[in-house]
């Protein structure tokens, strides 16, 4: 009988296809999106080193909570914030992943505010 994955497992193997294909440098780093229900993260990640350069998250997002740290528009905020950081760090163009979730709604909205504040994909 066939298995049926849950939508958590299925995504998860999504990534796991993703990250195989795709590697963070200290020049180009890995800009890693994970969206919850409530709120929204980005970071910037060395895979040769194994760390995070920067971290952006609606938690906390310039000193403050967000209100709806769940909606299009605080995506777009954590991608523009994350692209200042990143180029005031001297990071002009980065490797997106996905992590798994389609290309759409708060995804999207991270990868196009942040190439519209200036880094390249």
């Amino acid at each position: 009988m066939a298995e049926h994955l849950t939508r958590k497992a299925r995504r998860s193997k999504r990534h796991g296809r993703i990250r195989g294909k795709i590697h963070g440098t200290q020049q180009r780093p890995r800009l890693c999106v994970f969206r919850s229900l409530k709120h929204m993260y980005a970071q910037l990640v060395d895979d040769n080193q194994g760390g995070t350069i920067l971290a952006v998250c609606t938690v906390k997002l310039d000193g403050r909570k967000l209100k709806n740290g769940g909606s299009v528009e605080a995506a777009k905020k954590v991608g523009e914030t994350i692209a200042k950081k990143a180029v005031e760090k001297g990071i002009e163009t980065v490797v997106f992943d996905r992590s798994g979730y389609i290309y759409h709604g708060r995804v999207k909205a991270v990868a196009e505010a942040a190439r519209k504040m200036g880094l390249k994909f």
